[in-house]
């Protein structure tokens, strides 16, 4: 199977697990997914990730997803918003919070993949990546 973008193709394993109420789901390890999950924990979204060695020298990272105490859902929506085939670019400006504060987007900037809270810290525009809330 070729992955033509393996950043939704993590979201997808990630609301797919979530549905059926996984503890964990593993996805192919990438410097920009460790990025992007290392957003997740500090915000809230998932409890922990570790990368796993697996045979074949395709190493995974194990993502622990998070629930509320009555199992229900932390994560609600995990959305690609540029693609390859559509990049998104945000100007410093247009940069604003996610559902009131509640959700985070993140971005890919000239510092590096990071929340739209650092983004308007930093006074920095960048690449969409996704919203998740």
């Amino acid at each position: 199977m070729s992955m033509t973008d393996p950043i939704s193709d993590m979201l997808t394993r990630m609301r797919n697990a979530i549905m059926i109420k996984r503890e964990s789901v593993d996805i192919p390890l990438s410097k920009l997914k460790l990025s992007i999950l290392r957003i997740l924990r500090e915000e809230g979204f998932i409890k922990e990730f570790k990368e796993i060695p697996s045979e074949n020298n395709q190493n995974l990272v194990r993502v622990y997803l998070k629930y509320g105490p009555l199992r229900q859902q932390i994560i609600n929506k995990l959305e690609r918003v540029s693609k390859s085939s559509r990049r998104i670019y945000k100007k410093k400006e247009e940069i604003n919070k996610v559902f009131g504060g509640i959700g985070v987007a993140i971005y890919s900037t000239s510092k590096g993949i990071i929340s739209d809270k650092e983004c308007r810290r930093l006074k920095i525009g960048g690449e969409l990546i996704c919203i998740v809330s």
